[in-house]
Order: C-alpha cells, then structure tokens, then sequence
C-alpha cells in the first residue's frame, strides 16, 4: 500500500513544470531578443535551482505539520515572520492576478477580431473584472465547472499553444525567414555613441533599467516551493528529487527559450505588447502560411489557459491564510467559511484588492506598463518570502541540527550556506532591480514608477507586521468557538 502512494521522478518534474511553465512571459522574453537566454539562464542558475532544492528540504522536514513557507520560517524566527512569509506568499498571488488576466484579455481581442482591443486599457481591465469575479463565485460555490476549466487549462491552453508557436517558429527558420532578434532596434545610448545595434547574449547595460525586465522573468519562475513538500513521498529523495528538479529545469528553460524565440524570431522588439505579443506572433506566423482563420481559435486556447491558471490558484494561497487564522493569527472573522468550506471572507477581500489593482489598466496610457508594473509589485512581494525562506534554511541547520530531513542539500551546514547563499544573491539582486523603470517601454514619469513599486512593497509587508502586533491571545479561541455554517 505504501508503494502506491511513492511519487515517481517523472511525477515530481512534470507537477513542477506545469506549476511553473506559463505563456504570459514569452513577450517580456522575447523583447530582450538574444540577451533572453542570460535571464533565463539566470532565472535557472540563480533562482530555480536553489529555491527547488532549499523548498525540498524544508518540506520533507515539516511535512507532519503540513510544510509551507509559514511553518518553515516560524520554526526558525517565530510566528511573526512565519505569518509574514504565508501572508506575502498569497498576496503576491493576488497581485498577480490582474497580469495573468490581462494576458488574458490580449488574446481574447484576437478572439474577437480586433487586435486594436489588447492595447485598450478600458478592455483589459473590464475582462479582468468579469472574468475575475466569475472565477471567484464559481470557487465559492464548489463548482465543478471550475475543476473542469482547471483540468484541462495547461495541457489545451498553454501546452498545445507552446508546442504550436515552436513549431511554427521552426518552419518559419527552415523557409529562411528574416529573424528578426538578430536585427535589433538602436537605443538611446547606442544611437548617442554611434555604434550600430547587433544581436547579443548580454545585455547592454547602461543603468539597471537595462536589466529591469530580469524581475519580471524570475517571476515566471517562481512557484517551485508549492511541490517542494512532495519530495519525502519518494523513494528516494535524496537522489530523486535532485533529478526532478534537473529535468524540471532542462523542460522550462527549453520551452520557455524555443517559444521565445518563435515570438521574437517574427516581431521586432519595439513592435512587441507584453500583454498580446504571443497573438501578434501566432497571427503573423498564420498569415504567412494563409491559415490566419486560426488565429481566433489559438487566441480563445491561449485566454482559455490563462483562466485556468487563475482557477487552479484562486483558492490554494488564500486556504494558506485560513490555516494562519485558525491558528489566531487572524481576526476570527477572517476564518470564516462557507457551507462548502471555502474562505469566504478571504475571498471577498482579495477581490477587492484585485479590482482596485485591476484600475490601473483604465488608468494608465499603455497596458504593457500597467501589465509591467503590476508584475514588478509581485515580484517585490514574492522576493522577500523567498528571503525569508533561504534565511530560515540557514538558522535551521544550526538551531535544529538533528531534526529528520527526508532530503538534505548535499555539502552539509556548509553546501547549504552556499547554496542558499546563491539564492541570497540572486533574489537580492532581482529585488533591487525590480524598482527600477525598464528602459525598454514608454513608462512616462520614471517617479511615479518607482513610487508606485514602492509603495506596494510597503504597505503589503508592513501589513502582516501590523496585523501582528495588534493580534490578541483570544482570536484563536474565538474561531474555535464559532459555529460552523
């Protein structure tokens, strides 16, 4: 019976790369043409591996108490940091939910025929709205709708379009198509120095505004600590998971590089929407071989994927912070659930954060800056659980030496410094860069940006503090008590 439940390595890589593999991020690659491989190699190198293998330890070692960040970090620093980091790992998520949608949105204007409609601010924000709200209200009810569209979303939705646009990618090579990442545009400092563009592995650097879309792209690699607590129901983890995670790695970094590419191969940077490149690509390629008829279907599988990541995220990260409530780290009416069970209050609120948030797309002049923005705020956010995660790696191995760990970064306390380190270093880096305006789109006034950024960053990590030190001894008798609906 025990063998049954054994989780097999091609179990392990396929859950991770689907929890990390999304569409949406092919544009903002795409815009860096070559230079996109050194921050997908950087995402990799820097971040994937070390958050996998660090995230693999602590799950199997607190998978009696349920694993997660908010038990990892409170064992090593208390209950205020542990709620902090549980607390940052959901609102993040809902941050996010306004750029996968408006993603969304951008292939739904091709659905429609109307290409014009994915720079529309008034659109995108009105579908992320909608199709927002109706994704809540079907998790609230326990639809199995809503199991189904989560089914079904990354194989048809993201997938079959990822596969589709390199292989179309390919034969657009194969004919002898111009390619146009090798013809980039001249910049500002380029054009100022006299010197003629030319493709390059490396980014140009003049200023970290050159690199800022690094933030955005390690955000499409974050997720990978969401598995890391399946790793002791392995044979062997210790050799297993390693692998997982290697094969894991080799799968995102070659669909996200080929399909990159594909985008980038058909579009000139300065032509590329980060919301709609994708469909600019698909429909681009599609003309060329004349089954442009296609190019609505694609754009309804791409918005249909998309939606399903919001559905098989919408009620994971907010079941999290129930968990925090119930153990009183909440106020008691935050535990509230429905007679299915589900968070109901939770939900409401990160509605409500999600339709402000969602106005900035009426707000703002163009929606690959709101789109931008808003991915930076959730980097902000995300980057600061996972110092906390990699601190508490650290503390642990010396605060609890002996504690059983059904895997353990090779190299002992020492390859665990080192490799946590790596973390340390490259999501410090990507966090100071995330404040930084990209050179690279028309974000106006760089002021309001950075203050907008920062801001977020503020006042979503200064909640948690906040909330924690108004807490009372009572909060977690008082859910106790309450009746069940």
């Amino acid at each position: 019976m025990a063998a049954s439940k054994k989780m097999t390595v091609g179990t392990i890589t396929m859950m991770t790369a689907a929890a990390v593999i999304s569409l949406r991020g092919l544009p903002m690659m795409a815009k860096e043409g070559l230079s996109m491989i050194f921050y997908i190699l950087f995402s990799t190198v820097l971040f994937l591996i070390p958050a996998s293998l660090v995230a693999a330890e602590l799950g199997g070692a607190f998978s009696d108490k349920g694993g997660g960040v908010y038990t990892w970090v409170k064992e090593a620093f208390g209950s205020r940091w542990g709620f902090t980091a549980i607390w940052l790992q959901w609102i993040q998520n809902v941050v996010w939910y306004p750029t996968v949608l408006g993603f969304a949105a951008g292939a739904l204007a091709y659905l429609f025929m109307d290409p014009s409609l994915a720079d529309n601010g008034f659109f995108a924000g009105s579908v992320i709205l909608v199709v927002y709200w109706l994704s809540t209200f079907l998790t609230l009810a326990g639809s199995t709708t809503a199991a189904r569209i989560t089914k079904y979303g990354f194989l048809l939705g993201t997938v079959l379009p990822g596969l589709f646009i390199i292989v179309l990618g390919l034969l657009w090579v194969d004919q002898g198509n111009p390619l146009q990442f090798l013809h980039p545009a001249a910049d500002a400092a380029s054009t100022a120095a006299g010197a003629h563009p030319h493709a390059r592995l490396m980014p140009h650097i003049t200023g970290l505004g050159s690199v800022a879309f690094l933030a955005g792209i390690i955000l499409l690699f974050a997720g990978v600590e969401v598995h890391a607590v399946h790793a002791n129901q392995m044979a062997n983890p210790a050799k297993q998971f390693p692998l997982s995670m290697f094969l894991a790695a080799l799968i995102i970094f070659f669909l996200f590089t080929l399909g990159s590419l594909a985008v980038a191969a058909v579009l000139r940077p300065e032509e590329i929407s980060l919301t709609a490149g994708l469909m600019q690509a698909f429909q681009s390629l599609l003309t060329k071989w004349h089954i442009a008829w296609l190019t609505p279907i694609v754009g309804l599988f791409v918005a249909y994927g998309a939606m399903g990541g919001v559905m098989s995220w919408l009620g994971g990260p907010s079941r999290g912070l129930l968990e925090t409530a119930k153990n009183g780290e909440l106020p008691p009416f935050m535990a509230k659930v429905n007679k299915k069970g589900m968070q109901v209050t939770i939900l409401m609120i990160q509605g409500i954060i999600v339709s402000v948030l969602a106005c900035l797309y009426f707000i703002m002049s163009n929606v690959s800056v709101a789109f931008f923005l808003l991915s930076a705020i959730t980097i902000t956010l995300y980057l600061v659980m996972y110092i906390l995660m990699y601190a508490a790696a650290i503390r642990l191995r010396f605060t609890q030496p002996d504690l059983p760990r059904s895997y353990k970064v090779p190299g002992g306390t020492l390859g665990m410094i080192f490799l946590a380190g790596i973390g340390l270093l490259g999501v410090t880096f990507a966090l100071v860069v995330g404040f930084f305006p990209p050179s690279n789109l028309p974000v106006g006034n760089p002021a309001l940006y950075v203050g907008l950024v920062a801001a977020g960053m503020v006042v979503f990590v200064g909640l948690p503090l906040l909330i924690n030190s108004l807490k009372k001894p009572g909060w977690k008798r008082d859910v106790a008590a309450a009746p069940s609906e």
